[in-house]
């Protein structure tokens, strides 16, 4: 899987990409964007760390920031339907999680919540334990991810 892939499947389908990135600051894009060509396709990126930007740019409601916290399937399913409803694009992938150093027992480091909407569908919430496998390695694992739920979105022509 390559970002070059995902983007050829999305021009092939006419479909925008945008992505709405808080502990990847980016690296989803910025893997996209590397790609000559790349702009017929991508959209735009939201970086989002803080709840305020994910509040103010994704109007993620900041009751669900209150009730489940940042780092959850609810905050990444906003997150998602954000980037959607505030872009132009017609799939869109979240990210929001804690690479470390640092986490808690109930949120432990490694742990990364995505969301993926595509128009006309359901969202698609996932978190996965990648580990306390240190904070660049998370962040990687994390947009690799986030990259292969874009490509099986595209592949499947559904939200997953």
């Amino acid at each position: 899987m390559s970002a070059g892939d995902i983007l050829a499947r999305a021009r092939a389908e006419g479909v925008m990409i945008a992505a709405a990135e808080s502990c990847t600051g980016g690296m989803v894009m910025a893997a996209l964007t590397a790609v000559p060509g790349s702009s017929d396709v991508v959209e735009r990126g939201f970086v989002t760390y803080s709840n305020a930007a994910k509040i103010q740019m994704l109007d993620v409601s900041p009751e669900t920031l209150d009730a489940f916290g940042a780092v959850s399937d609810e905050v990444a399913g906003e997150m998602a339907q954000g980037a959607l409803r505030n872009s132009l694009a017609q799939l869109a992938v979240s990210i929001t999680g804690i690479a470390g150093p640092g986490g808690s027992e109930v949120k432990p480091e490694g742990r990364v919540c995505f969301g993926l909407a595509r128009a006309g569908a359901p969202v698609h919430v996932e978190t996965l334990e990648f580990g306390p496998l240190g904070r660049d390695a998370v962040r990687q694992a994390a947009r690799d991810h986030a990259l292969a739920l874009l490509l099986c979105a595209l592949r499947d022509g559904s939200a997953v």
